[in-house]
C-alpha cells in the first residue's frame, strides 16, 4: 500500500505549544503560562452584539470577504490609527483568526521556489504555512543584544534573487519585541530597494508599553502597496473563541487571497462578524483596560524573573516575556519538562520558536496576578532546588 501521507505533511512537525498545554490539561492542580490567551472575559457590549445577531435569526452565510459593515469597520480603524486608507470592498478580507490570514497570505503570493524571510524566534506557524504553500523559508535567527529587533544588516545578509516575501511579527510571539518607527524605515527602505513584498502581523499591535502608538510598516513611503497586514480581535479584544481575523492590503493581492479563502472556508463565523463589528465600533477602552493590567503584571514578572537571577530583556509588547536560562545547564526542553514534573507549572520551551530560541523560555502575562505570583513561587522553588 502507498504512503497515504503527503511528504510534506509528514514532515511537518506538531507545535511545540500545544505538546505542553496537552499534558497540562490531564494534570491536577498543574499551572499552565503557555497558552497566548487572554484570561479577561470579552466585554459584555460585544458578546451582546454576538448574541443579538443570533436573536435575529442572522445564521446566514455572509460574502466570502466579510459583512461589508465589518469590512467599513476595520477600514475606519486604520484610518482612525494609522491614517491609512483601505477600500472596504476590495482591499480588506475577514477571515477565520490571523492564522487562516497568514497561510492563505502565503499561498496567494508565494510561487514553488520563492524564499520567504522569517527572523526567529517566531510564532510557530510562519515555518509550515511557507512549506505548504511551496516556499522556502530562509530564517534570521534574532539577537537579544538588538533587543530582539530586526536589523538592516541581519536582512540585507539573508536576501538572495530568490526572496520574494519578508514576514515580520511585531510585536513580536514570543519574545515581546517591538520595531519603532525608525527601526522600520530603515527595513522599508530595503523592501522597496529589493523589490520584497510584506506580509505584517500585528495581531498584537494594541498591546503596547513604550507610551508610544504601534506604527504599521504600510504606513511608510512605498510600503502600502507591498505590505499585507494581518490582524484580528483575539488578543486585543480577548475574542479567542470566535474566530475572527482581517487582512488588508492592495486589491490585487487581497482579491486573489479571497479567492482562495472562498474555496477553503466560505467566511468567516457569521455571529462573530456581528460581534467584530461592535468591538471595532466600541471597544477602544476596553484595550485601553486590559493593556493597563497586562503592562502591571509585566512589570511585576520582568522583576521577579531578574530577581530570581533569570536574566530577562525587556519586552515592550504582547503578553509575552522570555527569559534565559543559559546559565542553567539544561536545554529549553529540559528545563520545561522538568519544570513541569515537579512543580506542575508549565511554560514553553524557546524552541518552539525556531532554534535560536534554545537557552530561552516563554512565559505568558495572560493571568491573573494571584496565579502568577504562585506560578513564580513554584518557578523559584524549582530554581532554588537544582
Amino acid at each position: 500500500m502507498r504512503d497515504p501521507i503527503s511528504k510534506t505533511a509528514r514532515a511537518m512537525q506538531p507545535s511545540g505549544i500545544r505538546k505542553f498545554f496537552d499534558v497540562v490539561a490531564e494534570m491536577p492542580d498543574a499551572i499552565s503560562l503557555g497558552v497566548g490567551e487572554p484570561d479577561f472575559d470579552t466585554p459584555w457590549h460585544v458578546r451582546e452584539a454576538g448574541i443579538y445577531s443570533l436573536e435575529k435569526g442572522r445564521t446566514f452565510y455572509t460574502s466570502n470577504a466579510g459583512l461589508m459593515e465589518l469590512r467599513q469597520e476595520v477600514s475606519n480603524y486604520y484610518v482612525r490609527k494609522h491614517n491609512l486608507t483601505y477600500d472596504a470592498k476590495s482591499e480588506v478580507l475577514i477571515t477565520v483568526g490571523g492564522s487562516e490570514a497568514i497561510d492563505m497570505a502565503l499561498r496567494a503570493m508565494c510561487d514553488p521556489g520563492d524564499e520567504v524571510i522569517i527572523p526567529e524566534p517566531c510564532y510557530v506557524s510562519y515555518v509550515p504555512c511557507a512549506r505548504l504553500a511551496g516556499a522556502v523559508p530562509v530564517t534570521i535567527p534574532l539577537q537579544e543584544k538588538n533587543e530582539f529587533r530586526l536589523t538592516p544588516e541581519e536582512l540585507l545578509d539573508a536576501i538572495t534573487d530568490k526572496t520574494k516575501v519578508l514576514i515580520l511579527a511585531f510585536p513580536n510571539n514570543p519574545t515581546g519585541a517591538v520595531m519603532e518607527r525608525e527601526d522600520l524605515e530603515k527595513i522599508a527602505k530595503i523592501c522597496v530597494e529589493k523589490d520584497i513584498f510584506v506580509v505584517s502581523d500585528e495581531i498584537y499591535g494594541e498591546l503596547t508599553y513604550t507610551g508610544k502608538p504601534h506604527v504599521t510598516i504600510a504606513s511608510l513611503e512605498g510600503m502600502r502597496e507591498r505590505t499585507v497586514v494581518i490582524n484580528g480581535f483575539s488578543k486585543a479584544y480577548a475574542m479567542t473563541g470566535w474566530r475572527l481575523g482581517f487582512v488588508t492590503g492592495p486589491a490585487e493581492i487581497i482579491g486573489q487571497i479571497t479567492k482562495l479563502h472562498q474555496f477553503a472556508i466560505m467566511c468567516a463565523p457569521t455571529t462573530s462578524q456581528y460581534a467584530g463589528i461592535e468591538a471595532l465600533r466600541n471597544g477602544d477602552d476596553d484595550i485601553a483596560k486590559m493593556r493597563e493590567s497586562y503592562n502591571q503584571r509585566r512589570r511585576f514578572l520582568v522583576k521577579t524573573l531578574r530577581d530570581m537571577g533569570l536574566p530577562c530583556f525587556e519586552p515592550y509588547g504582547a503578553f509575552y516575556v522570555f527569559p534565559s536560562i543559559k546559565h542553567l545547564g539544561m536545554t529549553s526542553d529540559e528545563f520545561a519538562t522538568k519544570l513541569l514534573e515537579q512543580e506542575k507549572l508549565a511554560v514553553v520551551p524557546g524552541t518552539a520558536f525556531g532554534d535560536c530560541g534554545e537557552g530561552f523560555l516563554r512565559i505568558s502575562y495572560a493571568y491573573s496576578m494571584n496565579e502568577l505570583k504562585e506560578a513564580l513561587s513554584r518557578l523559584a522553588n524549582f530554581i532554588n532546588n537544582l
